[in-house]
């Protein structure tokens, strides 16, 4: 385990606007409780809460990957609007310590839904 730190930071902060992720035209999760994850030079990432995720559209798979700084990620496909989208979305279920927050809740892959929309209501 790598711990986040000036060369590799990573920070967790709420979101206070409302995310929707659409995937065959259809919501498949919205919510106002999102966290933002920054990693290093990476693209942020909303992390939903379970509670905000059409859970009956996703499917565990197989798939697991390891972070080292974050933990092992288990993987979901989505299925929404005849669309089926295999490992679309990931969870860390037991994170690391200093990523916490973001037990249980869902990341989509920016590129395999159709769109990931922040609002600012």
């Amino acid at each position: 385990m790598k711990k986040p730190n000036a060369g590799h930071p990573i920070t967790i902060e709420d979101n206070p606007n409302r995310i929707r992720v659409v995937l065959g035209g259809f919501i498949i999760a919205e919510t106002t409780e999102a966290l933002t994850l920054r990693e290093g030079s990476l693209p942020p990432v909303q992390y939903i809460p379970r509670k905000d995720v059409r859970m009956d559209q996703l499917d565990p798979t197989k798939h697991h990957t390891h972070c080292p700084y974050k933990g092992d990620a288990s993987y979901f496909t989505a299925s929404s609007g005849g669309m089926v989208v295999d490992n679309a979305v990931w969870s860390y279920e037991r994170p690391f310590d200093s990523v916490s927050r973001i037990a249980g809740y869902l990341a989509f892959y920016p590129e395999k839904v159709d769109a990931i929309e922040e609002f600012t209501d």
